[in-house]
């Protein structure tokens, strides 16, 4: 192994050894207490050490860098104290997830340190919203954002390299390719010849380089985010290198051979630097007994303090408190100056006032720009506020959630607007895992609203007519409204727009243009979590949201020989329980109706709510009134059949012959 060591003097030479040999050190400890059955698990990352050191020297301290499993050498050389990444690893007290997530799974912003998940490429699109958010603010910094080469293979990772590519974000994409994904060898896992190919397709620069080389490994990532902070552009670098113990310890290596274990061990990066420093008279063999000891007796103390500390205490009000940041709950009222507002109008009004109240607000979508989005909603707001902050998007649903979600970690509010609610499967990770659980695993807001053009009654067929929102409001951590009405629509997206919490915003595109209400002009909002009492009868109780809303006003209109109490809940994760309550207690006969299907819907968790906590107040069985359990139809006869609103009249007098 060839070291050049350029500029470099000996001082910084004699760092580099130290900040390699550290988390070596560490590690062998490591798994000293695997074996003595002190802690649970470990993911090696003995021989590619000079990967996460040579890299994170490389950046400024307040640039990210986004590590994976093997990559201790990130964290000890931005100098987390050791006392708190045991604490992590353990579940402790001091740890950065209070126990909630286990190794590098958690951020820093402290350090600067953002964690992946187990999913693991999704986070290579949440480098591409931090490095977005610096391009925005000038401010000449890159992202580092660390991946396999197994996870080279999934989607996400081409999604967030074309889109960094497509608007020229500063990130480096460093693949540590060590050989294996868990016992999958590289040449079942993809074709190229090698993976820094893959960089010509996407039109950008690739460099591969001896990632066992902690010099070349630096002066690479430097010379790249040097140029990259003057001209931003993202670069993918490939480190060879290979990974020495299992997946994790309990896999074992069986499957690679002796001999090429043997040739690695012949490149493993800490010896080879050491020799080299030997060599060259700059280390001495006294000075490295020296060093040994000095790290063994404080890692030895950090690792006893560590595991020694108290226990977390479990509060099940603390852990359900902690799954959403709190907010200030002042509701801003709507004026006395209002204007005849159809409900798209209303939302495109909500995300003007929502830009010209947050200058580090951005809108991102297919074809929001000069287009205006495939509804037109954002017609116009690219000439007011700039592509910049209005942007296209390419189809990557997935590379955009984790974009938005990068945003929020740098400082930025997003709206992501979903072409159709159906293809957020696309970036159903992203949502599920990232953007939900990212507050309540280390106390980072993930600012985003996604809005959902949703629902039936178009002809649209089974791929742009779901009411998919129950698919949402099982995941804690997120807030799901959907509202029914002009003046509601704007509020609830102004407060979802002020929430630091992610927010699914349904709203129904059949409603857009069939709706119209007077609206007031001025920035109001409507608290997420409250429902609204549209009408009040005396014989029976209709709750509902969204479309269904006007079905039963409709069906109300028709039948004025029946009182009905009608709540519109307008949200439904959080929703409001106690306006449930009293609607129920009131009547005593209860009707759920929803687009939704049946089995499994929204009202499901309704109907069991009031049936656990209302049951001595009803005076018949709780109905739901639901659309089929089938794949929407495009035919208009059979989608008019297939909604809920066929069969209203039906159960209406179910419910009130019983």
């Amino acid at each position: 192994m060839i070291f050049d060591r350029k500029y470099l003097d000996d001082d910084s030479l004699l760092d580099f050894y130290r900040r390699l040999l550290y988390p070596r050190m560490v590690e062998e400890k490591m798994l000293i207490l695997l074996r003595q059955g002190r802690i649970g698990k470990w993911f090696s990352g003995i021989g590619q050490e000079a990967i996460a050191v040579g890299s994170t020297l490389a950046m400024h301290p307040e640039e990210y860098i986004l590590p994976m499993h093997r990559n201790l050498g990130v964290f000890t050389s931005r100098d987390i104290p050791l006392t708190r990444l045991i604490a992590q690893w353990q579940g402790k007290v001091n740890g950065f997830t209070k126990g909630r997530d286990r190794s590098f799974h958690f951020g820093t912003q402290d350090y600067k340190i953002i964690g992946m998940i187990s999913h693991l490429g999704p986070q290579l699109a949440v480098a591409d919203g931090i490095a977005l958010a610096n391009l925005l603010q000038k401010n000449q910094k890159a992202t580092l954002v660390f991946t396999g080469e197994g996870a080279t293979s999934e989607g996400d990772f081409h999604e967030a390299v074309n889109v960094a590519a497509v608007w020229n974000l500063p990130v480096i994409f460093l693949i540590e390719n060590n050989g294996y994904a868990l016992s999958t060898p590289t040449e079942e896992q993809y074709k190229c010849k090698h993976l820094v190919d893959k960089a010509l397709g996407y039109g950008i620069e690739g460099r591969r380089i001896d990632g066992n080389n902690v010099l070349e490994v630096y002066h690479t990532i430097k010379s790249f985010v040097e140029e990259m902070r003057e001209n931003p552009r993202p670069v993918l670098i490939e480190c060879v290198t290979f990974r020495m113990r299992g997946h994790e310890e309990a896999s074992g290596t069986k499957y690679v051979s002796q001999s090429l274990m043997q040739r690695w061990i012949d490149k493993d990066p800490l010896i080879c630097f050491e020799n080299y420093l030997l060599e060259k008279g700059i280390l001495s063999t006294a000075v490295l007994k020296e060093l040994r000891n000095k790290f063994q007796n404080e890692i030895n103390k950090d690792v006893e303090s560590a595991l020694n500390a108290e226990n977390i205490p479990v509060s099940s009000e603390t852990e359900v408190n902690d799954m959403y940041k709190a907010i200030n709950s002042t509701v801003l009222e709507p004026g006395s100056q209002k204007t005849e507002k159809r409900y798209v109008d209303a939302i495109s009004d909500a995300l003007r006032l929502g830009m010209q109240k947050y200058p580090d607000m951005v809108i991102m979508g297919q074809d929001i720009a000069e287009y205006g989005g495939a509804f037109k909603i954002t017609e116009g707001l690219v000439e007011e506020f700039g592509k910049h902050r209005i942007r296209n998007t390419p189809i990557c649903e997935s590379a955009i959630v984790g974009a938005a979600l990068g945003l929020s970690i740098n400082g930025y509010k997003t709206v992501v607007e979903m072409q159709f609610a159906d293809f957020a499967t696309c970036g159903f990770n992203q949502i599920i895992n990232n953007l939900a659980k990212t507050y309540y695993r280390w106390n980072q807001p993930a600012d985003v609203v996604i809005r959902m053009p949703t629902g039936a009654g178009t002809g649209a067929g089974p791929f742009h007519s779901q009411s998919n929102e129950a698919w949402f409001t099982k995941t804690p951590g997120l807030k799901v409204v959907y509202p029914a009405f002009a003046a509601d629509a704007k509020g609830l997206l102004l407060a979802a727009i002020d929430d630091p919490n992610p927010v699914m915003y349904f709203e129904h595109k059949y409603l857009y243009r069939n709706t119209s209400e007077l609206v007031a002009d001025n920035f109001y909002t409507i608290e997420i979590g409250k429902a609204r009492l549209v009408l009040q009868g005396e014989q029976f109780s209709v709750i509902t949201y969204g479309l269904g809303v006007h079905w039963a006003l409709e069906y109300l209109e028709q039948h004025p020989d029946l009182s009905a109490d009608l709540l519109d809940l307008r949200s439904l994760l959080p929703w409001d329980k106690e306006a449930v309550e009293t609607t129920v207690k009131k009547t005593g006969r209860v009707l759920i109706l929803h687009e939704d299907t049946l089995t499994c819907g929204f009202g499901a968790e309704l109907s069991a709510y009031i049936a656990e906590h209302c049951f001595k107040y009803l005076d018949a069985p709780i109905i739901r009134c639901a659309s089929l359990d089938t794949a929407i139809p495009m035919n208009k006869q059979l989608e008019d059949n297939f909604l809920a609103k066929s069969h209203l009249d039906n159960d209406v007098k179910r419910l009130l012959t019983y």
